[in-house]
């Protein structure tokens, strides 16, 4: 019996993945559990494994394209199944799972199975498919634009003496294949196409592009949707402070070489999110989201603070859990578990859910100021700069100190402006005098 295993619903909105790469081909053997492909997702990288074991006997979709969910993955031959069990198989469509590390064992994800009928499906490439036909340009007359060929193509061109620019492309997007090259060639040979005229001088052929076309990633095209959806849904407001933190500068400077003698580097970074979650339970409103569904507000009473990561891919914000039961210590090693899982594509959904905070740390890569974008539905998110040395005034004398500038962004439709002024006076005091976060 043969069956249709479609791309998965794995959960947390996603909508479409790319092919990044094919562990099978067709005629293969796979057992249950295997993995069939490698898939991009907007928020990780995971394998699609095999429900059940069989052949191989068609797969849908080439490497580097973008597919949706419930498209074809590949078509199974599994033995051992009659037409009625197969047919109550097709139809038990199993709820969506999460994805799960790509180096975990057993069933990652869960898709649905199609009983094949008597129509083949076709791959969504071209393989399979019959040649486009293409009107061939009067000969003699230049191209309207340069052909579209791979450096194969053109070397054979080349070879054969053949100007890959009149030769009528038959691949996707009228590309020139090598067959559309060597019919040509033989046409010509026959006479049936007569050799054009020599130009009267070369083509300038520039030794750059004008414009390069980079095709958009998945997570760059979510980022597009959330930044988007956020800034419609919400009513954006930034309030901007300044913190004198010569003490907190102090603090981590004493500590400093005894984390990096446990293998932790001590930042800034864990003393922020302390201080931002001591005066969210002063603030409840930081910590919540407005549902207008159902007429209400959910104040919640736990704090997943979500911290943006700068990666080659674009920006993501994994989600760190129960902030308010970490130390210091252990916030330290989070924050760098995350921030390398990220840059290696190692997170999975689970890093991303129930944040109820963001904060995004720009004074690392030298930001000084910013108005960060609310990670929606959330309520705020916090923006950190660059410590900066700067003459201050204490006990009326101008002294150098070391000075940190905040910008908080809050959903004014949750939060008012006084109330975001406390927040951020409750947050500079801690960080102002970071060993008040030990009474807090």
């Amino acid at each position: 019996m043969r069956y249709i295993f479609k791309f998965p619903d794995i959960g947390e909105g996603i909508s479409e993945g790319k092919i990044l790469q094919w562990y099978v081909k067709k005629g293969q053997a796979i057992k249950s559990g295997e993995a069939l492909v490698k898939m991009e997702t907007d928020k990780v990288v995971t394998d699609i494994p095999s429900p059940r074991a069989g052949n191989i006997i068609n797969i849908f979709g080439k490497e580097g394209e973008v597919i949706k969910v419930d498209d074809p993955l590949v078509e199974l031959e599994i033995e051992g199944i009659s037409g009625e069990e197969a047919q109550a198989i097709a139809k038990d469509r199993p709820k969506p799972l999460e994805a799960k590390p790509i180096d975990e064992k057993g069933f990652g994800v869960v898709g649905t199975l199609e009983v094949a009928g008597d129509s083949a499906f076709l791959p969504a490439g071209t393989e399979g498919l019959p040649p486009r036909e293409t009107a061939e340009a009067p000969v003699g007359e230049k191209p309207l634009k340069k052909a579209l060929a791979t450096p194969v193509a053109r070397a054979m061109a080349k070879e054969l003496g053949v100007d890959i620019n009149q030769v009528p492309g038959t691949g996707p997007a009228g590309r020139v294949m090598k067959a559309d090259i060597q019919r040509f060639y033989e046409k010509k040979q026959t006479g049936e196409i007569k050799p054009t005229a020599a130009p009267t001088a070369p083509a300038f052929e520039p030794t750059e592009p004008r414009v390069v076309y980079e095709p958009l990633s998945q997570i760059r095209k979510a980022i597009a949707r959330n930044m988007i959806r956020s800034k419609q849904s919400a009513a954006h407001m930034t309030a901007i402070e300044e913190v004198e933190v010569s003490e907190l500068v102090k603090l981590r400077e004493t500590h400093k070489q005894a984390y990096a003698d446990r293998g932790v580097k001590l930042s800034y970074l864990p003393f922020i999110l302390k201080a931002v979650v001591v005066s969210l339970k002063e603030f409840p409103l930081l910590n919540a989201e407005m549902d207008l569904e159902n007429n209400r507000m959910i104040l919640k009473n736990y704090y997943h603070i979500g911290v943006a990561v700068d990666t080659k891919e674009g920006l993501v914000v994994p989600v760190i859990r129960d902030v308010d039961k970490l130390s210091i210590f252990q916030l330290s090693q989070k924050i760098i578990e995350i921030a390398e899982r990220a840059r290696e594509r190692k997170l999975t959904l689970e890093d991303f859910k129930d944040g109820t905070f963001s904060v995004t740390n720009y004074g690392s890569i030298g930001g000084t100021y910013g108005v960060p974008v609310i990670n929606y539905p959330q309520a705020a998110i916090l923006g950190v700069g660059r410590i900066m040395k700067t003459p201050v005034v204490k006990d009326d004398q101008v002294v150098v100190g070391h000075v940190l500038p905040l910008s908080l962004s809050v959903d004014h439709r949750i939060v008012d402006g006084a109330e975001a002024a406390r927040f951020l006076v409750k947050v500079t005091g801690f960080l102002k005098d970071p060993v008040s976060l030990l009474l807090a």
